[in-house]
């Protein structure tokens, strides 16, 4: 066993993790909670809110709240209540053993930096995303990943979404709800959609397409501008004017850690079975976006973290008996 060793570990720290430190912090289980490193590849403590701006559809917050304050305010309470943060990144878990054996920095030590009795992972999920020239800068000015969250800021704008799946044309329909006009640019000719949902973008006044199509860069110094756009049959270059720009190409689920040691789906999310968190390894539970590919937001992301923490308290007591 490490020299370190907790009841409790959670993994991750945004809603999710930090709901679930919250809760167990509360239930004087002391967690640690490895919150993650910044990263070039966009990993970031505190999860996708911190790269977001104005949340105004989080309850008790009326006037709406920054994304990073937020997040420091759910980690200021789950401190008060007795979590502690170590701001590093997991590098090797051994799910095998009792108690469970977490790895930091290095993961070719002999001796694993971290042993815990139960472990809830949160590590969520990063939106697929264009690596263009603008995109970085303007995430959350007028960019955005989700149509739930941020239409409401794009009433009577033009914007653009980009993608040809479900999930584009089902943010783009939401969208016309606030925007006055709705562009789905496409790489290809045809969408990826289910029919029934092409049916309904086809037959919306608000929406229309641009076949063919890829993104080359965003634009605007301050916010989003317009695009460049190129063909991709032709090679032509042209330019899109728009107030707004949603990137809908697919979410990528932070697994990599826990492949072969969890179950996991063909979409790379971790299997929980129904109505709770529990993974198929006893004492492993994961919440959040890491293991929900439907909803995504804050609110369930932090729901679920509750539900790993009631999940995990109960299980550790079941193991007293």
């Amino acid at each position: 066993m490490s020299d370190s060793h907790q009841t409790i570990v959670i993994i991750g720290s945004g809603p999710a993790g930090l709901t679930a430190a919250i809760y167990t912090a509360r239930a004087e289980l002391n967690p640690l909670v490895i919150e993650g490193e910044p990263s070039s590849t966009g990993d970031q403590p505190g999860g996708q809110l911190m790269l977001t701006t104005e949340v105004e559809n989080f309850p008790g917050f009326p006037d709406g709240i920054l994304g990073p304050q937020l997040m420091a305010d759910m980690k200021a309470q789950a401190e008060r209540f007795g979590a502690t943060f170590l701001t590093r990144k997991v590098t090797k878990v051994d799910l095998t053993k009792k108690p469970f054996e977490i790895w930091i920095d290095n993961p070719d030590k002999d001796l694993p930096t971290h042993t815990a009795d139960a472990l809830i992972i949160s590590t969520g999920a990063q939106s697929v995303m264009l690596e263009v020239e603008g995109e970085k800068r303007l995430l959350g000015h007028g960019l955005s990943t989700c149509a739930t969250c941020d239409g409401f800021f794009f009433k009577d704008k033009k914007i653009a979404v980009v993608g040809g799946g479900d999930s584009a044309i089902e943010e783009a329909t939401f969208l016309t709800k606030f925007a006055s006009e709705v562009t789905v640019i496409h790489r290809r000719d045809e969408l990826r959609a289910s029919k029934i949902m092409q049916k309904r973008a086809h037959e919306n006044p608000k929406i229309n397409f641009l076949w063919d199509s890829e993104v080359t860069e965003i634009l605007g110094s301050s916010s989003v501008e317009g695009v460049k756009i190129r063909n991709t049959k032709t090679l032509e270059e042209t330019k899109l004017d728009l107030e707004g720009i949603f990137i809908a190409i697919g979410h990528t689920p932070n697994t990599s850690l826990f492949i072969d040691k969890l179950s996991i789906d063909d979409l790379g999310y971790i299997n929980t079975e129904p109505q709770n968190t529990k993974t198929n390894v006893e004492g492993v539970f994961a919440c959040g976006d890491v293991q929900d590919h439907k909803y995504r937001q804050a609110v369930t992301a932090a729901g679920s973290g509750c539900m790993a923490a009631i999940d995990a308290e109960h299980w550790l007591e079941n193991q007293k008996n």
